[in-house]
């Protein structure tokens, strides 16, 4: 076949098969250009999922009928001020978005100079150029699309549900508005209008509350501050505490100069970032911004404008790693507010006792055993006092339940973040009184926290401290565990659990890391072994020697059912609010709930 030239509408259509994925690559692109032009209000309308209509208004800088008749040409463009494609200042710069979405659906488009006394609108329609017309418009810019794909009929057939292609095309507004909160957004889909908010300030505070009307109250009840500055680059926005994640990643947003974006590099700095502070599986909520000299980043390598490329990968990934992890270590022992909100919502769904469920109780053999009233005005008289007889034997305790003695109160608690420990609930439970709420603790959960992170010091300081023991302990294992805890022994010696292998199917462990004593070390030995074959070696080293000492940490921390002393329990608050991550344990659980008074105040309706 011979080499002919492509005409003009079948180049634009080609165009089109890159830039125009779906109805919301269009609402990009559209929410783009509206971004550069200086917006401070942008409303979109869809119909039908964005087929049969696209409308993007805003009140912007406008173009006048020279740049409104070349703003359809192929290459032509605003967004560039010479010819270095790496100094790209704006979200738009290939200058092929508008003529590509005019050769394959109706498309008009209607501007007015800010200070012009008149609008002018021109129409592209499938290819085919119109020439300008007066139009009526306030000062800005409407662009509609109608019969999207009408003149690529086959890429009909790829498109999803109209429900899945709103979805997209609100997730691409969403994800602009958070880059840009001192600009109003308003979305309709069809007769509903799906997103309204309204301008913020561009202070960390705005930002936030932008953020909040998209990823949720949780997010912002749970979101602490990320900044970081390195050679030129900077990094802002807000993470979620470790214990606020979800099964799946949709809920981290990634912005580099301003542009949304999914990059391998900042994905995996998240995960570096969070380590073992949220379980396996599961995503923390976070939105980052990245600023940054163009010069620095290509935002050239995809043609719908998703993935960048840094020149410096290796910087980029260490200050987002550097801010992350200090910004979770300032939050401390924070646990997600939503836990304390979560059981309060439990406790409020319970239903309450009835008298029917107290019809057989017997507190001695004589007492009156009452049943159902039958009457539908309420108990007689005579059963409303034997209602109330069981109750007598409250008037004394049972036990003391106090966790507060003479010798253990400390002046001054209640003031403190975690409070004066009250009582233990289950030999499992810590229950603690602050000022303005009730604190429930996971003993083991929250010591597990404070062990493993002190073995990790240890570890960063030069190696864990032993403790010798007296008579080797020989902990039979299989074959395979001996020989997978014998490969190992020297990353295990630097956890200060020293160990050799002891015939076939057994090893010798002569010393233990002195922070765990000597009480488990057959189930610890046996525990590490089997966590080693699983894990395999594919880990680094570090990631592995975390990964035994949390395993460590587990078997050397306080079991629940084991009484505690009030001065035991009172110890472990203060020593969880002086430890950063100590909201979470070792695999991510919250290690406390806290429970605001005025919140129980109205669940009894007290208030």
């Amino acid at each position: 076949m011979a080499i002919r030239q492509l005409s003009p509408e079948t180049v634009n259509r080609i165009a089109a098969g890159e830039v125009v994925e779906r109805p919301a690559s269009v609402v990009k692109e559209l929410v783009e250009n509206a971004l550069d032009a200086g917006a401070t209000e942008i409303e979109v309308v869809t119909v039908s999922g964005g087929l049969s209509l696209i409308r993007v208004t805003d009140d912007g800088i406008g173009m006048d009928a020279r740049d409104l008749a070349l703003c359809v040409e192929r290459h032509a463009t605003s967004k560039l001020d010479g010819d270095d494609l790496l100094a790209i200042h704006t979200l738009g710069f290939r200058g092929e978005a508008l003529p590509s979405i005019g050769a394959i659906a109706h498309l008009s488009i209607a501007s007015r100079p800010r200070g012009a006394r008149d609008a002018l609108e021109i129409a592209v329609d499938r290819g085919a150029k119109q020439p300008l017309k007066p139009a009526a418009l306030n000062p800005g810019t409407r662009i509609e699309v109608r019969d999207l794909f009408s003149a690529t009929p086959a890429r009909l057939k790829f498109l999803k549900s109209e429900r899945s292609e709103n979805l997209a095309v609100s997730e691409a507004v969403k994800r602009l508005a958070m880059a840009h909160p001192n600009v109003g957004f308003s979305l309709t889909m069809g007769e509903r209008t799906g997103l309204r908010l309204p301008r913020t300030d561009a202070t960390s505070e705005g930002m936030l509350q932008r953020l909040g009307r998209i990823m949720g109250r949780e997010f912002m009840d749970d979101a602490v501050p990320v900044s970081g500055e390195r050679d030129g680059i900077g990094v802002r926005g807000f993470a979620g505490l470790p214990t606020l994640h979800r099964p799946d990643a949709s809920q981290q947003f990634l912005f580099v100069n301003g542009r949304p974006v999914r990059d391998k590099l900042v994905l995996g700095a998240v995960r570096v970032a969070y380590g073992d502070l949220v379980p396996k599986g599961r995503h923390p909520l976070l939105a980052l911004f990245v600023d940054l000299p163009p010069t620095e980043v290509d935002v050239n390598v995809h043609p719908a404008k998703v993935e960048v490329r840094f020149r410096d990968g290796a910087t980029v990934r260490s200050l987002l790693i550097g801010a992350l992890r200090h910004a979770l270590e300032n939050a401390g022992f924070r646990a997600s507010a939503q836990g304390g909100a979560r059981t309060l919502e439990t406790l409020a769904r319970t239903p309450a006792a009835t008298p029917q469920q107290y019809r057989h109780y017997d507190p001695a053999p004589s007492s009156f055993r009452f049943e159902a009233p039958a009457q539908s005005g309420g108990f007689a008289e005579e059963r409303q006092a034997a209602f109330q007889a069981p109750f007598e034997a409250f008037d004394t305790p049972s036990a003391d339940s106090n966790a507060h003695d003479e010798a253990s109160v400390v002046p001054g608690n209640e003031h403190r973040p975690l409070g004066a420990a009250r009582a233990q609930l289950h030999e499992t439970y810590i229950v603690a009184q602050t000022e303005t709420s009730v604190v429930i603790v996971d003993q083991h959960a929250a010591h597990e926290r404070l062990v493993y992170e002190r073995l990790k010091r240890a570890l960063a300081n030069g190696g864990v401290a032993r403790q010798a023991l007296l008579i080797p302990a020989v902990v039979e294992v299989g074959d395979d565990e001996a020989l997978a805890l014998d490969e190992k022994a020297e990353e295990l010696a630097e956890l200060g659990l020293v160990l050799e292998k002891f015939g076939p199917a057994a090893v010798a462990v002569r010393e233990v890391p002195a922070l765990l004593g000597t009480s488990s070390v057959d189930g610890l030995v046996k525990d590490l072994a089997a966590e080693l074959l699983n894990e395999g070696t594919a880990a680094p080293l570090r990631e592995r020697l975390e990964a035994i000492a949390s395993r460590m940490a587990c078997h050397g921390s306080v079991r629940a059912g084991r009484r505690l002393t009030a001065a035991e329990m009172n110890a472990l608050l203060r020593e969880m609010e002086a430890t950063p991550f100590s909201g979470q344990c070792n695999h991510g659980r919250p290690t406390y709930v806290e429970l605001k008074l005025s919140d129980i105040e109205r669940l009894f309706g007290r208030k």
